[in-house]
């Protein structure tokens, strides 16, 4: 089957953001009291749902533990048909008081369909059940989580080897108990680490790494496969090497390796990832002639555990900051700049790969509408203010963080609001971080499109910085550093409680409490607008704090 005529990859609905419970962890649970009286074994619980519809499939995602007490049973043979139709993973029966035992026919249509039929006691409340299940999956993701981290240590420490390519595969293959491979579009090995696939498997890897390297719109990141019950998969690598030295690519290439031609016809069948096993690979950035040609890590293992896809992404991520130097000096730095702020260099010894010293421009932005940005979004509005160096955030509520360089400078946009610092030399921007916070929570608390934090000019600007610095901390010395925030806040908003509590998100009674505080702690009247100007300068002085 040539690749025009392949099928197109299949979209399953994202699973839960837990691994899945093993049936028999369930069983094993003593208290509970189950007993499994029909169908396979082997079962994985995504869900718990209690339901006494006679036919729930309508309401069901699939990988369901459903537990009833059959009130409405009538007609076992097709209930059980509908539930393995909508995917539901196992069947919880309740006898009493409803029905006294288990029915036969229900026990009979459970075999006759595959599918796995639990006994639930009367003293064992559903809820017990649904307990048991989302605990089970807490430890499962506790466990998932552990194995992630030890991986990331060591795929860290091996990207910062004198050989970090190679490193970084064997630690993958180590961690994935499988084999891992850098590929070309043509499906040359340039390393590889682990134990050896069979044919079947190899060949179907290096066209999955053709399927993910394909230079067209809409090729997958990632895309999956099996072959002789072997795990197949393949990312998209934003690094490329260079097709002018195809023929010499001995520094990319384990030195052992013979080269491998490009194998085989597409598989009938191949799916990309759904959300549970999807990990979207940086995209490599246009660049000049001559252009290079596209990398793709494979995966190849005896099984797809929880977790796996989130190792393989750091692994991704890892490799195409590693073979970014093959893409253009400029993409280069920043990447290799990258890579050793992660692995714990100080923002001056990586400067100079970031190109001129700056000045450097910090910019904080949120969407108006409230919602959370994804990466794709927050790379649109780093575009399209000029710059590739975005931080989307991660956490609920995080901005989306920008940094530009001279000339570029922030202009509103479009669905967003915004708070600048003043352009500021690269030593300097964590500070001016925190100044853009400030910015950002302003232009949200006066619903402005974008606020930039200005430096002192005027009469103020007459005043020596280290005499002007002195003064500040002698009269602020009182003031903890939320207290000095809240102050600057309310003071910037002309006194006002409830702007002051939008841009602190805080309660305005919050912000009453600490105001009055601070006049107590001063001994100021902060109603006299000599004092507010005093302590307006001296707050102008000193570093922004977090309030």
């Amino acid at each position: 089957m040539d690749e025009s005529s392949m099928p197109p990859p299949s979209v399953t609905a994202p699973g839960p953001p837990t691994p899945p419970v093993p049936l028999a962890a369930l069983l094993a649970r003593e208290e509970l009291g189950l007993r499994r009286i029909a169908g396979p074994a082997d079962a994985d619980l995504l869900w718990v749902h209690t339901s006494e519809m006679a036919d729930p499939y309508p309401y069901l995602l699939g990988g369901e533990l459903l537990l009833s007490a059959g009130v409405l049973l009538t007609d076992p043979d097709r209930y059980v048909a509908r539930l393995v139709e909508a995917g539901a993973a196992a069947l919880g029966f309740g006898v009493r008081p409803v029905h006294e035992s288990v029915p036969e026919a229900l026990v009979e249509a459970c075999d006759r369909h595959g599918l796995p039929l639990l006994e639930v006691p009367p003293e064992t409340p559903f809820t017990t059940i649904a307990r048991a299940v989302w605990r089970l999956m807490a430890e499962a993701r506790h466990r998932e989580l552990r194995r992630v981290t030890r991986a990331q240590q060591a795929l860290a420490t091996a990207a910062a080897r004198p050989d970090p390519v190679p490193a970084v595969l064997h630690q993958l293959a180590t961690h994935l108990d499988g084999r891992a491979l850098l590929l070309t579009a043509t499906g040359e090995e340039l390393h590889t680490a682990g134990r050896h696939p069979s044919p079947e498997a190899a060949a179907a890897l290096a066209r999955l790494a053709g399927l993910v390297t394909r230079d067209r719109p809409g090729a997958p990141a990632s895309a999956t496969d099996t072959a002789g019950g072997t795990q197949l998969s393949a990312y998209a690598l934003g690094g490329e090497v260079s097709s002018a030295s195809s023929r010499d690519r001995s520094d990319l290439r384990t030195p052992t390796r013979a080269d491998r031609p490009t194998q085989g016809q597409a598989r009938d069948e191949r799916r990309t990832h759904a959300r549970d096993e999807r990990v979207t690979a940086p995209q490599p950035q246009p660049q000049p002639q001559p252009q290079g040609e596209r990398l793709a890590l494979a995966l190849a293992t005896c099984r797809r555990e929880p977790g796996d896809h989130t190792v393989a992404g750091i692994a991704v991520v890892l490799l195409s900051l590693l073979t970014a130097p093959h893409r253009g000096t400029d993409a280069a730095g920043r990447s290799a700049a990258l890579v050793r702020l992660l692995l714990g260099a100080s923002p001056a010894e990586v400067a100079p790969l970031l190109g001129p010293e700056g000045p450097w421009t910090v910019v904080h932005a949120r969407r108006t509408d409230g919602t959370r940005a994804d990466t794709l979004t927050a790379g649109a509005l780093g575009a399209s203010l000029g710059s590739t160096l975005v931080d989307a955030g991660y956490g609920e509520g995080d901005a989306v963080r920008v940094l530009l360089q001279e000339p570029n400078a922030p202009a509103p946009q479009p669905g967003w609001t915004l708070g600048a610092a003043t352009p500021t030399p690269l030593p300097a921007l964590p500070t001016a971080d925190l100044r853009a916070a400030r910015a950002l929570a302003h232009a949200e608390a006066t619903r402005t499109p974008l606020a930039t934090e200005t430096p002192a000019t005027g009469l103020a600007s007459l005043i020596p910085p280290d005499r002007a610095a002195a003064h500040a901390r002698t009269l602020l010395a009182p003031l903890t550093p939320p207290l000095a925030g809240t102050l600057r806040c309310w003071l910037s908003l002309h006194g006002s409680w409830d702007r002051t509590a939008v841009a602190l998100a805080v309660h305005r009674n919050t912000v009453r409490q600490r105001i009055g505080r601070c006049a107590e702690l001063l001994g100021m009247d902060l109603n006299d607008m000599d004092v507010r100007t005093e302590l307006w300068f001296a707050l102008r002085q000193e570093p922004p704090s977090a309030p």
